[in-house]
């Protein structure tokens, strides 16, 4: 729990700077030393220690272990990610991390499925091009943030996750073609992960009633499903049984006129070859 101060409560990046700053501390080293002995740039860990900056979870992993204090950091840095998360985006993510299934209708490639270079792209905004000056510690923030929630494939138990994505998220290439190739590779990837299922649906099944936004749904050990309903600046938690069965119709319906896992996968394959040639 962070400390209160002036009636706020402290960040979470801020508790776990406080924490890195402790740990070296207590072990006599330097940010010189620290950095010498893990491979990690001096200004980037003393940016760490100050709050300024949240990192990939990796670096944490890397720490825990230089410091042999088992998990902390990692437990500490997913609660500091919460901080560069919208508040639209936390009631959801907290129901994303314990979900035990997932069934996603998406209009592009989920963040769950994208590489880091993919995320950095579509989150710069700028389809590949350099990102805004005063704006790349953001980006890399939420790029950041976004792996961190790629963990939850590979806990265990798994999650049982099923993605159907629409065709034109798989014709809509970034201007970068080796990150393309990447992403298209990843969701190869994917599809062979035992606990997630990825079909694509094709433009030949015409119109169906999740065409305008993004679909989650989500079931956890008990209790009833929710529905997590995003389009273009809006998202929406939706618990209303009679809505969320709704929307459990209407992917049932599209799941049926998609293509099989089988088959998507062929079809992810023929255009990561295309891309290739």
């Amino acid at each position: 729990m962070g400390e209160v101060v002036d009636g706020e409560r402290e960040s979470g990046r801020a508790v776990l700077g406080r924490t890195l700053k402790f740990l070296r501390e207590k072990e006599g080293k330097s940010l010189g030393q620290l950095a010498d002995e893990t491979g990690y740039d001096k200004s980037y860990l003393y940016r760490l220690e100050a709050g300024e900056r949240l990192s990939k979870v990796v670096v944490m992993e890397d720490l825990d272990r230089y410091y042999g204090c088992g998990d902390l950091l990692v437990r500490l840095w997913r609660d500091a990610r919460k901080d560069v998360i919208k508040d639209k985006y936390k009631a959801f993510m907290e129901l994303e991390a314990t979900a035990r299934v997932m069934w996603l209708f998406q209009l592009r490639v989920p963040g769950l499925l994208q590489t880091e270079d993919y995320a950095r792209t579509v989150l710069s905004g700028l389809s590949g091009a350099q990102t805004k000056a005063g704006n790349g510690d953001e980006v890399e923030e939420q790029v950041a943030a976004r792996m961190g929630r790629q963990e939850l494939l590979y806990r265990q138990p798994a999650p049982s996750v099923r993605v159907i994505l629409d065709e034109g998220a798989l014709r809509r290439p970034v201007p970068n073609r080796k990150v393309w190739t990447d992403q298209l590779s990843r969701l190869l990837d994917a599809a062979e992960l035992p606990s997630v299922a990825i079909q694509v649906l094709p433009y030949a099944a015409g119109v169906h009633d999740l065409m305008n936004s993004d679909l989650i749904l989500l079931w956890q050990r008990v209790g009833e499903p929710v529905a997590y309903v995003e389009g273009n600046g809006f998202g929406k938690l939706i618990d209303d049984p009679d809505r969320v069965l709704s929307f459990r119709l209407s992917y049932d319906l599209v799941r049926d006129a998609a293509l099989t896992p089988a088959e998507s996968t062929a079809f992810i394959k023929r255009l990561l070859e295309e891309c290739r040639s």
